[in-house]
């Protein structure tokens, strides 16, 4: 039985820390007795969801750079040289024989110290449109996971491996459970049903557009399972008194969500993006304008381009969203159009295949 030293770091959101411990568990699952450590940001989420996936972490002092002048930019300096030494003392105590990034800010400092001591590398890239620190790391990482074509254009050619990014196992197994999903959530079966989600955090401008047409959903026919945030939850909870209303600070059955729905309005993160391939249900993407490289939108067009999606941004909310809206609800080809479009872009053995190159690393 082999038994590795295997490091993996990622966060900042969900949509860095999930695909993180779904590589973890396959890795388990094949290497039972091997030994996992996780590196983090100090003070984010990660630092609880890794330990409740039952893994252990460790934190480093560091953030991203802010786009605009602040005195936390000043501090970044100070904060890197100290994550990059501490990433060198937990690499020189663990010893792993393999690490793995996917993305996050803690995951650019122990990268570079891992090349930097020979140790096997892969990075993960999950967007379209990578971020700089992903740029830089793969000049030296050994394999390179990404999601999406023309992603040359970035990295070197020889390095890339479409893998498309791990989801969670529970949603490929959404279809046909409607009926038995829409009574888990107490919903009407006689109904339209919209899943708003707005990434793990929550998202203000979806949020206050939801509130906003709450009537207008009303007239349409058409019942909620609005994911408001945890950050928004005491701003919007008082909304489940009306009937065809239920927000949630964050959904745990993300699999009966998914099936319940017939419409989908998401942010357009990798990981979501992702995940609604795989569900294959109409989609319109409201992309976060707030993000790096506005990578979001530039996943959200990937997917717009193949005609499976529709996609708003936050600026056009006004003038376009009821329009776009009313289409889709009342088009039952409409919605059979789009789903079949963007499961087409569906890579469902994501975690086996990245799992697969840390294997070949592992080998070496």
């Amino acid at each position: 039985m082999n038994k590795y030293k295997i490091i993996l770091s990622g966060g900042g959101t969900g949509g860095h820390i999930y695909p993180a411990i779904s590589i973890a568990n396959e890795l388990k699952s094949r290497y039972p007795e091997s030994e996992f450590l996780f590196v983090g940001a100090k003070d984010k989420m990660e630092m609880e969801k890794v330990p409740q996936a039952g893994y252990k972490i460790e934190g480093l002092w560091i953030s991203g750079i802010q786009r605009k002048l602040t005195a936390k930019n000043l501090s970044f300096p100070f904060k890197l040289i100290s994550s990059l030494l501490k990433s060198r003392k937990i690499l020189n105590r663990f010893k792993p024989d393999v690490a793995i990034g996917t993305g996050g800010f803690a995951s650019g400092p122990l990268l570079r110290m891992a090349v930097s001591k020979g140790i096997p590398s892969l990075i993960q890239e999950q967007n379209s449109y990578p971020g700089i620190t992903n740029k830089i790391l793969s000049k030296k990482a050994d394999k390179i996971c990404v999601a999406y074509d023309g992603l040359e254009k970035f990295f070197p050619k020889e390095k890339i491996v479409k893998t498309g990014n791990p989801v969670r196992q529970d949603i490929l197994h959404v279809d046909g459970k409607s009926i038995e999903a829409k009574d888990y959530l107490k919903l009407k079966h006689n109904k339209v049903t919209l899943l708003v989600i707005g990434g793990s955090l929550g998202a203000r401008r979806i949020n206050e557009l939801i509130e906003e047409k709450l009537e207008f959903f009303q007239t349409q026919n058409v019942q909620l399972i609005w994911q408001c945030g945890k950050l928004y939850h005491n701003k919007y909870k008082h909304h489940n008194e009306l009937d065809h209303v239920n927000v949630h600070a964050f959904i745990n059955k993300m699999d009966m969500a998914y099936a319940a729905a017939d419409i989908i309005i998401s942010r357009a993160g990798a990981s979501s993006v992702s995940e609604l391939c795989i569900v294959g249900k109409p989609v319109i993407f409201i992309p976060s304008p707030n993000v790096a490289e506005d990578h979001q939108t530039k996943n959200a067009q990937a997917i717009f381009e193949k005609d499976g999606a529709v996609l708003i941004k936050e600026e056009d909310l006004e003038i376009d969203f009821e329009n776009n809206f009313s289409q889709i609800v009342s088009s039952p080809e409409k919605q059979k159009l789009l789903g079949e479009n963007i499961r087409k872009m569906a890579l469902i053995n994501a975690t086996t295949d990245i799992a697969n190159e840390v294997e070949k690393l592992l080998a070496k």
